[in-house]
């Protein structure tokens, strides 16, 4: 009985220390609880792997090298589908709204009923966007009124035409990664400072007469922000591709409603360089940012080996990635949308793009890893990047500038697209486009990487 009675003193005491943790011993900076991360919309869970990199068959028509390895990728989410119109189009529609309420404050300045009231100095010059207040954007067909003329810088017409794309432009920082991790840009712990030698490259933006311009310059490395780039960028797709990839042909309806028309909402959104595509990640992880608070990692574009390992959907030899060799069933039906034959590009239900999500996820829930659109990887292009990058999370990264020749401009493109043959649709094979291009069979989907292991 009093053993019993001590080993429940015992007990207890254990139980108050662990509630109470005692003053002056090490217990970490937080309260250590069991953290669970919320589902991302519209994402599936990709789990931590390990597979061959590469292609599973080589071709001497289209080049491709034989640089087969076994790699291991960390767990991500990835977008279930491609990015659709209809979401990139909230992409464009916020850089829309975001312009016109400045327009609109610019009238009444910190007064203005599309501003927040701030108790601070420093903010009546510049003050806070109102979101809540709907800009009222049928006033803009009124005349001699003020939201109209606010609003008509917008607009072709004198703000009675259509929007100009090319007022949409996108102003935002990232954090240039890479050149911090050179080992000359190391931080001299013993000096308490950055090395002599040590030097980021970035691109500089500016906007004269609504042209954006940009230079390279050098900047010496004293500060963390000193990595800090920033960024203007046109955010509207180029709707032009439809006529300039394909010419002596009859795109013209393609090319005046595929992002416009409702009935291409959950069509993959076309036109997007990687630039843009870059954006709006940043888009996309500050919006969120702003409506949660905080975040767990930022969205990106998968690399190179994360897309490959998304698209095999854990079965590591896989050639395309429903698991077959074949691009078709026994019965004759085709699993993606390909060209299956020269001029014929029907046979598969599909003439150019599909909506989204019309043939079988991978066994990952991914749709359309094959086929549609090819898809932007956050990879730069190189020949021997599978002999070269580590085997563990492998990424062959390159944020080309300015002043860069146009060879280290070009990045990975996956997938194959609706006017692609059926060899580029498997999983390891590759292929690029420069950075700066826009094209009909281009798209992508974003990534977000795991917390945990």
């Amino acid at each position: 009985m009093k053993v019993a009675k001590l080993l429940s003193i015992a007990v207890l005491a254990l139980g108050m220390v662990a509630c109470n943790p005692p003053a002056g011993e090490l217990v970490g900076a937080r309260k250590s609880k069991e953290f669970q991360e919320a589902v991302p919309y519209g994402m599936v869970f990709v789990k931590k792997g390990s597979f061959m990199m590469g292609a599973n068959s080589q071709s001497a028509l289209f080049n491709q090298p034989d640089n087969n390895v076994m790699v291991s990728v960390n767990a991500f989410w990835m977008d279930d589908t491609e990015i659709t119109n209809n979401e990139y189009q909230q992409f464009v529609n916020w850089v829309r709204d975001s312009i016109a309420y400045s327009l609109l404050i610019e009238v009444d300045g910190a007064e203005s009923e599309f501003a927040l009231a701030s108790p601070y100095e420093d903010e009546q010059d510049n003050p806070r966007i109102n979101w809540k207040k709907k800009i009222p954007y049928e006033k803009r067909f009124l005349v001699d009124d003020p939201v109209a003329e606010a609003l008509a810088p917008l607009y072709y017409n004198n703000g009675r035409g259509n929007l100009r794309t090319t007022k949409l432009k996108y102003r935002y920082s990232w954090e240039d990664v890479a050149q911090a991790k050179k080992h000359v840009n190391r931080f001299d712990v013993a000096l308490g400072r950055y090395r002599q030698n040590a030097t980021v490259k970035v691109d500089t933006f500016w906007v004269e007469n609504e042209e954006i311009f940009s230079k390279t310059i050098t900047r010496t490395l004293r500060e963390p922000s000193d990595i800090v780039t920033n960024s203007i960028i046109c955010v509207y797709p180029d709707t032009m591709v439809w006529a300039r990839d394909f010419e002596y042909a009859y795109n013209d309806p393609l090319l005046t409603g595929y992002f416009s028309m409702p009935g291409y909402a959950e069509y993959p959104v076309v036109g997007v360089t990687w630039e843009q595509a870059h954006a709006f990640c940043h888009w996309r992880t500050s919006l969120l940012v702003a409506q949660q608070g905080q975040i767990a990692y930022s969205y990106r574009l998968p690399t190179e080996a994360e897309w490959e390992y998304a698209a095999r959907g854990g079965r590591k030899m896989a050639m395309y990635p429903w698991g077959d060799k074949y691009a078709r069933s026994v019965d004759g039906c085709f699993f993606a949308n390909f060209k299956p034959y020269r001029g014929s590009y029907h046979n598969d239900t599909g003439t150019s793009t599909m909506a989204v999500a019309q043939f079988p996820p991978n066994d990952f829930g991914l749709f359309d890893m094959a086929g549609n659109v090819a898809e932007w990887t956050s990879s730069a292009f190189s020949n021997s990047a599978n002999v070269s990058v580590h085997d563990m999370n492998p990424e062959f990264p390159y944020i080309a500038r300015k002043d860069d020749p146009d060879v280290l401009k070009r990045k990975v493109i996956r997938g194959g697209s609706w006017k692609d043959v059926s060899y580029f649709l498997q999983c390891g094979v590759r292929t690029y486009e420069y950075q700066y291009e826009s094209r009909s069979y281009i798209g992508f989907r974003c990534v977000r990487s795991y917390v945990g292991s």
